[in-house]
């Protein structure tokens, strides 16, 4: 008779449960026309668009092969979400897990998947996913809360598009000519990459929406006449049901909510999006902010254009659903006191270049010569020390299972949607709420800073996601455990704003990641391909770890006072006027005296006489 051990039997079940997806990732430009009214080049994959959505189990393997065929940009794919615990390697975020993947490379991302929930992939590279690289990335999970309580799934992205490619963009947006950071207006809105989308679905039955901003800039407010939903899932962490009527859902965020339709079949039901106008500097008249979907449940009725004329942003934030409220379903308890506590506060900035940038402090991302995981890997016990990572990557190194706690600022007058990767975190307190209070606060023009002597009482079971939205002139306080050894990026995720360097870096438990890190050598080979150096400190530097001579630096502040320069250059302004003043008064004053007398009565001598005004100044 043929015995199994108890642990082979587990192993016999999880393989027979768990699988292995393989895809093959060509990608090239294509030409696209999702909104009927302009051609403009995209990244594809295997010569469509829109990308494949990636549909897996919790525990299977992912593999996804990658080539980049653009020719002319770099690239690489983030897996928004995952922990990565273990392949932090995978993560995919140039400069700080990897090199950019430069034209005619190839790059091979491999990871186990052990989270459930709604996920998304893009690129993470200079300006890069706006332009069409981002997809949805959807976990099921059989042992889900509400597994048995919808029929079928339905995966909306939403998102902003832009007519011209981003290149051309960020040279408006980095400008001496845009000096106040306004960002770039989107020419149009999208739903799963197209518009006019309608959902076949039929009368008393439950579906489960997922629900994710892909968008590059904009938030989005989305809500479904006729029906409420019940939130069970947030950033891939299921809550306990939550009623909405209106969800506020801002870049990378996500959603599943269970819709239950109605009895009657007489009438399709409209699936609205509007865009949060007060993220917007103008508003073009020719943009459309708000686009109408249908829940159809009647192919032969009507599908009718929403009518939302009537609300605006006070309204929208009196309606839509305060996430800070969510209690996740594991009802995990509130963190105890922090070991470590990162204080934050954003500033939108003009520089020396004359550029907008954006700073975390006083710093404004600026990226290392060598990925930082590099340098992790490559400076042996020195990987603790916070100087080996430079001082323009905005580095924070944390201790193994530490309990962090992030109070961040906000001193700009519009809302960031700030995401930490390999974890998700609890939000404890945010200032100013969502809600009906929402713009009272921003109507004082209140400028709120936490005060930690001075808060109302955290909750007990803290709501939990990956993507928080920062208020206008509020705080929010997350904590999260530092228990994934790695090299995680914070940062906002309006790409205007990441580019601009609204970003910074957690190195975390160093001590352990070159035991746990396992770098792959196509990935080593990609960055000779794209000569960028793979030991070191943030420098490059080799041999004295501590040397950052000749690091990447952001540009200087602008002086409050006069630089030496600027004194030089004053005195010789100031010189050269009075010289050109004194000239102009000499010269003039000498041409004056050398006019001639107007002739007398008396004179006689023929052409030597004035006999009006022009020929006095003809003479002259």
């Amino acid at each position: 008779m043929v015995r199994f051990s108890a642990a082979a039997v587990l192993a016999f079940a999880l393989g027979a449960v768990a699988k292995t997806v393989s895809l093959d990732f060509n990608v090239s430009w294509v030409i696209v026309n999702p909104d009927g009214l302009a051609d403009r080049k995209v990244i594809g994959v295997n010569g469509e668009w829109p990308l494949p959505i990636i549909n897996v189990d919790k525990g299977d393997r992912l593999v996804v092969k990658m080539y980049n065929g653009l020719g002319d940009k770099s690239t690489s794919i983030h897996w928004h979400g995952m922990f990565q615990n273990g392949t932090n390697e995978m993560d995919g975020a140039s400069m700080f897990t990897q090199c950019p993947i430069p034209p005619g490379s190839s790059f091979t991302y491999n990871f186990t998947i052990n989270q459930n929930g709604t996920y998304w992939y893009h690129c993470h590279t200079d300006y890069c996913y706006p332009d069409g690289y981002r997809q949805a990335l959807l976990v099921h999970d059989k042992d889900a809360p509400f597994a048995n309580q919808y029929k079928e799934e339905f995966s909306l992205t939403l998102s902003d598009w832009y007519h011209n490619m981003m290149d051309d963009l960020r040279t408006e947006f980095m400008s001496l000519y845009n000096p106040t950071g306004a960002e770039p207006i989107p020419d149009a809105f999208l739903l799963n990459d197209g518009q006019n989308k309608t959902f076949k679905v039929e009368p008393n039955t439950t579906y489960l929406l997922r629900i994710i901003n892909t968008g590059n800039f904009i938030a989005q407010y989305f809500f479904i006449e006729g029906h409420n939903m019940t939130i069970v899932e947030v950033d891939g962490v299921y809550t306990e049901p939550a009623q909405a009527s209106m969800l506020y859902v801002h870049i990378a965020q996500r959603y599943s909510v269970l819709v239950t339709t109605g009895n009657s079949t007489d009438a399709n039901f409209k699936i609205v999006t509007a865009a949060d106008q007060d993220l917007m500097d103008t508003i073009p008249d020719n943009v459309r902010l708000n686009l109408t979907s249908w829940l159809v449940y009647d192919e032969n009725a009507p599908l009718e254009s929403a009518d939302i004329t009537t609300l605006n942003s006070d309204d929208y934030q009196a309606i839509a659903f305060d996430d800070f409220t969510l209690v996740p379903a594991d009802r995990m308890p509130l963190l105890p006191e922090p070991d470590h506590q990162v204080n934050m506060t954003v500033y939108m900035v003009n520089l020396m270049t004359g550029y907008n940038y954006a700073e975390l402090n006083n710093i404004t991302y600026t990226a290392p010569k060598v990925p930082t995981l590099y340098t992790a890997m490559s400076t042996g016990e020195m990987n603790t020390q916070q100087v080996v990572y430079g001082e323009y990557t905005n580095p924070i190194v944390l201790k193994h299972n530490d309990v962090v706690e992030f109070v961040l600022n906000n001193a700009d007058g519009g809302t960031h949607p700030f995401h930490l990767h390999g974890h998700n975190f609890q939000v404890i307190q945010r200032e100013p709420p969502l809600g009906p209070n929402f713009n009272d606060y921003l109507n004082d023009n209140l400028i709120i800073g936490y005060d930690p002597n001075n808060h109302t009482a955290f909750p007990q079971i803290p709501a939990r996601r990956d993507v928080i939205v920062l208020p206008p002139q509020g705080f929010v306080v997350v904590r999260f455990v530092a228990d994934n050894p790695g090299v995680w990026a914070f940062h906002c995720h309006i790409d205007w704003h990441l580019a601009s360097g609204l970003s910074m870096t957690f190195i975390e438990a160093p001590e352990l990641i070159p035991s746990r890190i396992s770098i792959p050598e196509d990935h080593y080979a990609v960055c000779a391909a794209a000569a960028v150096p793979t030991a070191g400190n943030a420098a490059a530097n080799t041999v004295d770890f501590t040397d950052l001579k000749g690091q990447n630096v952001q540009p200087g502040d602008i002086p409050d006072g006069w630089t030496t320069k600027g004194i030089v250059s004053m005195a010789f302004t100031v010189l050269s006027a009075v010289l050109g003043i004194t000239s102009l008064v000499y010269y003039g004053l000498a041409d004056l005296k050398q006019r001639p007398k107007p002739a007398s009565a008396n004179d006689s001598s023929e052409g030597e006489v004035a006999t009006s005004n022009s020929d006095i100044a003809k003479q002259g």
